[in-house]
């Protein structure tokens, strides 16, 4: 059976996640379902690179599946769109190992927050950024971010997949771009614990806020206590932009 890769972006407003959940909308059913009526009615499973939340966007999720008998290849996507919502698209496909998976194989993910800092509400933004109304202090933001860099102990920021699952993660790469009234926070690692992105988003927020210094990440990295850390941002500002390989 050929391995397939595909590339997906989506608008996970009105999903419960990427990962299947019984009797409720998410991005991996809508999948699988596409693929039984692609390949005549057979089960096909579907694995994600990045299992993101309810209502968190992506640019760039890759997932992988088994195709049961031959298809062409330069028909996958159109034929995924064909039968997938509007708002699910395969943008690329194309054949990899039999070994390729496309989480355990991901070297790096990459997620952009998205605050909207103004005091006006957007009537286009409200699904894709986090409005904040008061001035952001981006400079006291970026120095907290920045002492995240490296590998540390994420436990106050996430959670691990299974109970006592490994709590140590790597951040290669963190930076915060604003383009007018846009924040666009990026942040590239080795893997993400769950709900990891969107606590950094909501303690650097404080941090911008004035609510917390800039030094007390280095503070709640130590403490190993989700408690200590800030509030986790609204999933709508989320987006899996980029995994690596």
């Amino acid at each position: 059976m050929a391995n397939i890769k595909v590339v997906l972006e989506y608008d996970g407003t009105n999903f419960f996640g990427f990962q299947k959940q019984p009797a409720r909308p998410t991005i991996q059913g809508e999948l699988e379902r596409a693929l039984a009526q692609i390949f005549r009615g057979e089960h096909v499973k579907v694995i994600g690179a990045g299992r993101t939340d309810a209502g968190v966007h992506a640019l760039g999720q890759v997932i992988n599946f088994h195709a049961p008998r031959p298809f062409p290849l330069e028909q996958i996507c159109s034929a995924l769109n064909g039968n997938l919502p509007p708002t699910i698209r395969a943008k690329s496909a194309e054949e990899v190992l039999p070994s390729f998976h496309a989480r355990y194989s991901a070297l790096a993910r990459t997620y952009v927050y998205v605050i909207l800092n103004r005091q006006v509400p957007s009537a286009f933004l409200a699904r894709y950024a986090w409005r904040l109304a008061g001035r952001l202090d981006v400079e006291a933001m970026r120095t907290a971010g920045e002492t995240l860099l490296g590998t540390h102990d994420f436990a106050s920021f996430g959670l691990p997949d299974r109970p006592g699952g490994p709590t140590v993660r790597h951040i290669y790469d963190f930076r915060i771009a604003w383009k007018k009234d846009g924040l666009f926070i990026k942040i590239r690692a080795n893997a993400f614990l769950r709900g990891m992105a969107r606590a950094i988003v909501g303690t650097l927020a404080q941090v911008g806020q004035g609510k917390r210094k800039p030094e007390e990440m280095l503070e709640i990295l130590d403490s190993r206590d989700r408690r200590v850390a800030g509030i986790s941002a609204p999933p709508q500002g989320l987006f899996l932009t980029r995994v690596d390989y």
